[in-house]
């Protein structure tokens, strides 16, 4: 979330330190790239860092005079009395501050103890470095690891010469001395001999890994003779690799990134993205890494507490000793930020007293043993991790173990279906295509595994120093045996694992996309022609009709005022209001209008109608036909050079996969070309010929790729491969995931809107991988060779892929393509049910209607009948006494002679032609 930028103006986080201090020098260059980090991930440039150094004549009031527009404090001093005097600058301001610890920080016997005596301001609160969390675990393992008296710690510049603070958790070991490291190779062998002659059995080596293996080299004879026991003390996340190195037998010990979060990686790629490692000379040693981190976080707490504060506040509070804070009821406390957010790449942070937090980072303890002997049988194994909180926890029953004679190996792998997925089963908590792969080979080679997702869901990743993360780190620093998932065979991952021989068909990268949205509307044929349209075609049939109506009225050559010319004419057709609106209708169906008007200015006005129809019909009809078949044919994107020719839909693979390493080093490659194709043109050595041969106008070589993996970048590349699905399913603008061609297949073949786009490139096997020089490479690969020859490995396929349980019945696009759907058409037999529907309504009112009027035309009838006869008297007198004629009868006699009289009805009795309502 970022820091609502119009409230926010120019503030400083102050930065104080002891005077001369290299150490906290170096700090300070850390926070300072920090705070460039941050203030691009929260999109504001108004936060500044301002720096006050302490002397000896330094007081309250001096630093005082600093807190101008300042919002947060960090302090890296050191003395105690800088120390107290930032802790009363807290008290006296209520500014937000963060003292870091670097001194010597034994382990509480008690965490979580807030009733410590000390007491602090509420907004100062106190950060160990991680660092010297970390050199707690010596204090806590020595005994298990063996460490006898006397022991020597050699030690390197991985620590600079004024910081001492690491050398207090080895104040355990008895008579243990310190040593410095030499790294020069002559020196290092005369150091290694003296050693030898001092009978030095126990060898702490605090160091660099690439001094840790050169030592391991030059010492291989003692090592093996067992003169000399190794111990590797060391914050550097370089992995022990040493391919030289043919004898070593020894304890590692190094920090190891814990959960998905990855600031260091994050950090890495601003640097290189914004060239800001070049400009400032500033790189992340892997030896520094955890510091690097650490300082991350503290300027993240800083930065989330201006945010949190300036949520509340309208304009973002300032503190000054004078008048305390700028705005009242200020209730954001660094305290509860830590405590909202403890999660970091190195561990969650906790609190030990009253606003005291040190990170719980994670130490992880590998036995390395090689064997001259057995060049084939190179151990790299995990043993043991420690946690400040929860202490040992050993693997296989001590750290003594003899890693040679386990027959248990540890896999590794993550979720990716249906090779990996969950089963929500605790017994057999995973199952998918791998799975059931390596349980074949498991009764092949007879051993027994454990199986684990890897802390951060990557394939894994190579930085800048070599150092791998996801599956391939797992391996390379020995955490793993095996890494089990569908892993690419790359060159830059052969050169540090080993993989046996492939399990699966070349499987290349390809483009997953969402399948256009298809409108079915079965009312779409009313959808062809704007709503302003179908207004205007009414409205001109109804101005039509009216107007036939009135010609027909008013024109003497009519047949309505001409009715004695036309009177031998077959059709007589007149056209009433009714005839119109009936003839008008007809008109625009292929059955036709019926006999035309008579007079000439009517025809007129229906051959107008006529043409008029025709144009709307035909051009209806051809835009119906295309408007139901172009949403079948539309497809922006078919390939990868369509991706890359545009810039609406943003693309990318998955954070950490082959695919962004591909697009990373085609990148890499064009640039190299373009640098060598600058340097040639340039080189004054070579002749004007040679030299004019080379200038172009244009580049010669694409940059397709540069162009691509900048886009990438800026689109953000998906953590994994949910969100990667996820993103495709709801961006708004869309976006195209560039991934293996097996993960989009499963996708599409389990989600109806999903599609796989264009045709595969850079194909490369699935192989099972290994540490290098693991003893169960050859046995893998010869059990994967005996599956594939009887056909198990094809059995797989056919169960995980074309029988999957999670498969979906998607409408084939092919079918849609014979023909126009009846989503899109349906509405024309809803039209027609309508139609007759309508009519039985209107045939049971006219029924009715005509029926009850015959009914009341009878009853009226009949009534008047009985009216006239009781108005006649007998021999026709009427009741007044006078002589009335008789009512007229019809001509007829009875049986008896007698004559009948019958009654003429009334002329005001309705008749009727419709022989139904005849009574």
């Amino acid at each position: 979330m970022s820091i609502p930028a119009k409230n926010v103006y120019a503030q400083n986080i102050l930065l104080t330190l002891d005077k001369n201090d290299s150490f906290a020098k170096s700090a300070i260059r850390h926070l300072n790239i920090s705070k460039m980090f941050f203030l691009d991930k929260f999109r504001i440039d108004t936060v500044t860092l301002a720096r006050f150094e302490f002397n000896d004549t330094s007081d309250i009031n001096s630093i005082c005079s600093q807190m101008v527009n300042v919002s947060f404090v960090i302090s890296v001093c050191r003395t105690p009395s800088s120390i107290s005097l930032v802790s009363e600058l807290a008290r006296i301001s209520q500014v937000p501050t963060i003292q870091v610890d670097l001194n010597y920080w034994p382990l509480p016997l008690y965490f979580n103890d807030t009733s410590a005596s000390t007491i602090t301001p509420p907004s100062y609160s106190t950060m160990v470095l991680s660092t010297l969390v970390f050199q707690n675990v010596i204090t806590d393992i020595f005994a298990d690891l063996n460490i006898t008296p006397n022991s020597t710690v050699l030690y390197d510049n991985i620590y600079p010469p004024d910081f001492t603070a690491w050398r207090g958790a080895f104040s355990v070991l008895p008579g243990v001395r310190f040593v410095p490291l030499e790294t020069t190779v002559l020196k290092m062998r005369a150091q290694i001999t003296q050693l030898r002659f001092q009978s030095i059995n126990s060898l702490i080596l605090v160091a660099k890994t690439e001094n840790v293996e050169r030592f391991t080299l030059e010492a291989a004879d003692y090592i093996e003779q067992r003169i000399f026991n190794i111990y590797v003390l060391t914050k550097d996340i370089t992995a022990f690799k040493c391919d030289s190195c043919e004898s070593a037998l020894m304890f590692w010990l190094r920090p190891f990134p814990v959960g998905k979060i990855m600031e260091i990686r994050d950090l890495d790629d601003y640097l290189f993205r914004n060239e800001i490692g070049l400009e400032l000379d500033y790189s992340i040693n892997g030896w520094d890494s955890l510091n690097v981190a650490f300082y991350m976080n503290v300027m993240g707490y800083a930065f989330e507490t201006i945010r949190e504060m300036n949520a509340t506040f309208d304009v973002l509070p300032t503190f000054t000793c004078e008048a305390g804070p700028s705005e009242s009821n200020i209730t954001t406390t660094v305290r509860e930020v830590i405590l909202n957010n403890p999660a970091h790449e190195y561990g969650n942070y906790t609190e030990t007293e009253n606003n005291v937090f040190f990170q719980s980072v994670e130490v992880r303890i590998y036995k390395i043993d090689r064997d001259r002997d057995h060049e084939d049988a190179l151990f790299n194994k995990e043993v043991g991790i420690w946690t400040p909180i929860d202490k040992l926890s050993v693997m296989y029953g001590t750290l003594q173990v003899d890693v040679r004679s386990l027959n248990i190996f540890r896999v590794v792998t993550l979720i990716q279906p249906p090779f990996v997925q969950r089963t929500g089963d605790p017994n057999t908590p995973y199952e998918g295509y791998c799975i059931d792969l390596i349980n074949m080979i498991q009764v092949e080679v007879n051993f027994t595994y454990t199986i684990y997702e890897v802390e951060d869901g990557s394939f894994g990743t190579m930085d800048d120093n070599g150092n791998w993360n996801g599956l391939i780190g797992a391996l390379v620093s020995g955490s793993a045996d095996i890494a089990l998932a569908p892993l690419s065979v790359m060159a830059e991952r052969e050169n540090d694992v080993d993989f046996t021989v492939p399990y699966y068909d070349l499987v290349g990268t390809t483009i997953l996309m969402k399948k256009a949205d298809v409108e079915y509307s079965l009312f779409k044929f009313m959808k062809v022609l704007e709503w302003p349209v179908w207004l205007c075609i009414v409205a001109a049939y109804l101005f039509t009709s009216i107007l036939l109506w009135i010609f027909d009225r008013f024109s003497p050559y009519s047949f309505t005022n001409n009715k004695e010319r036309y009177q031998n004419d077959i059709e007589k057709r007149q056209f009433s209001l009714k005839e119109c609106l009936w003839f008008c209708m007809t008109s625009l169906t292929p059955q036709g209008g019926g006999e035309a008007p008579k007079n000439i200015s009517g025809r007129l006005v229906a051959a107008t109608w006529w043409l008029f129809g025709f144009i709307i019909i035909a051009s209806y009809t051809a835009n119906l036909a295309a408007f139901l078949t172009v949403s079948r044919l539309e497809q922006p994107i078919s390939s990868l050079d369509d991706l890359a020719k545009q810039y609406k839909i943003e693309y990318a693979p998955i954070k950490g996969s082959a695919s962004e390493t591909y697009f990373r080093r085609m990148a890499e490659i064009e640039e190299t070309f373009y640098n060598m194709w600058k340097e040639m043109s340039l080189n004054e050595s070579m002749s004007p010929r040679d030299r004019a041969k080379l200038a172009v106008w244009d580049y010669p070589v694409s940059d397709k790729f540069t162009n691509m993996w900048r886009y990438m970048q800026e689109s953000k590349l998906p953590p994994d491969m949910d969100a990667a699905v996820d993103r495709v399913l709801n961006s708004v603008d869309g976006f195209a995931f560039i991934g293996d061609a097996t993960e989009i297949k499963y996708a599409a073949l389990t989600n109806c809107k999903l599609q796989q786009v264009g045709t595969e490139f850079s194909r490369k096997p699935y192989a099972i991988a290994v540490q290098s020089g693991h003893i169960l490479k050859d046995k893998i690969s010869s059990a994967i060779l005996m599956l594939l020859n009887q056909r198990k490995l094809e059995t797989l396929k056919e169960k995980w892929w074309t029988d999957n349980p999670n498969k979906v019945n998607c409408p084939d696009s092919s079918d849609e393509s014979d023909g126009i759907s009846i989503q899109n058409i349906g509405g024309v037999f809803i039209v027609i049910l309508a139609g007759i529907a309508l009519s039985i309504i209107t045939l049971a009112f006219e029924y009715y209607y005509y029926k009850r009027k015959a009914r009341l035309a009878s009853e009226k009838e009949k009534e008047q009948i009985e009216m006239k006869i009781q108005q006649v008297i007998p021999n026709g007198i009427h009741q007044n006494g006078l002589k009335q004629d008789a009512p007229k009868t019809t001509n007829g006699v009875n049986g008896n002679g007698n004559a009948v009289q019958r009654i003429k009805r009334s002329n005001s009795v309705a008749t009727y032609e419709n022989t139904a309502f005849q009574y």
